[in-house]
């Protein structure tokens, strides 16, 4: 094992924060942001040292940005909100926390992202078919944050890509239900537990795989029609139906290099037994 290293978890929400306190566990002297006044206590009940931090505010305290960065590794766990302005706060959020990172300890960033960065080819999508969202969607937001991140010589970056986002409080039966005429009932569902997410993140900061893109998400790929009727079902919720048609757009995301290099098994492979 190797030496252990503070970390910081920037966005202690959904995912950050159960992956702060597995780490907090795991020996790791752990500082964690959050937007919410209201979580610091529960932050640092966790053993966490809390720092209230919102990137989009336009009078953020740079110093205690600064102090949160006082780590040897970062985790950047803040998802774009690209449907309110098409990104363009999210681009600035970066600029600044980019700015402030140039001048930190910081030598490690684990970059969380998502395999929306990839279009819908209708086949098996690896880590390289970025090219063909350079091709047609150019200005990508999430795809030119990553590369913001990694290719920079101040730190080493890896980029995890997460499926559709499912476990503790994200109770996918909600996400559909009593919803008609849904399109692409038979494209198969990208998702990844919550569990999943915790066990990935900490084990690439355990073996030090570094400077590297991986996907993740877990190993079968049910269709959205099968899934979301059961998944509703599972709660007691009215089931979504789906429109029948004639052609269906998808992607099937491939872990494959996440599960060889770091010999990683999921701990729910099969989204049918999420709920």
């Amino acid at each position: 094992m190797p030496n252990k290293v503070d970390i910081s978890v920037m966005g202690c929400g959904w995912l950050g924060l159960p992956l702060a306190e597995r780490l907090v566990k795991s020996g790791y002297q752990v500082n964690g942001s959050t937007t919410s006044e209201s979580k610091l206590d529960l932050i640092q009940q966790a053993g966490i040292k809390p720092f209230l931090l919102n990137l989009a505010d336009a009078a953020i305290d740079t110093a205690a940005l600064a102090d949160f960065l006082q780590a040897d590794v970062l985790v950047l766990n803040i998802p774009p909100k690209l449907r309110a302005d098409g990104g363009e706060s999210y681009m600035q959020q970066m600029q600044l926390l980019l700015k402030v990172l140039q001048n930190s300890p910081v030598s490690r960033v684990l970059f969380v992202s998502s395999t929306s960065v990839y279009m819908d080819l209708n086949r098996v999508v690896t880590e390289e078919d970025t090219a063909f969202t350079d091709e047609k969607d150019p200005n990508n937001v999430l795809l030119w944050a990553e590369r913001v991140f990694q290719n920079n010589e101040e730190w080493v970056c890896t980029t995890v890509r997460f499926g559709g986002l499912v476990g503790g409080s994200r109770q996918p039966g909600r996400f559909m239900a009593g919803k008609h005429n849904l399109p692409n009932g038979d494209a198969p569902v990208n998702l990844i537990h919550l569990d999943d997410c915790v066990n990935i993140l900490h084990r690439i900061i355990e073996q030090e795989k570094w400077g590297k893109v991986y996907n993740a998400c877990a190993d079968e790929h049910p269709s959205r029609r099968d899934f979301y009727v059961a998944a509703a079902q599972a709660l007691g919720l009215e089931a979504p139906s789906f429109a029948d048609m004639e052609e269906t757009h998808f992607k099937l995301i491939s872990s494959q290099k996440l599960k060889d290099e770091l010999a990683f098994v999921f701990a729910h492979p099969d989204p049918m037994a999420f709920f």
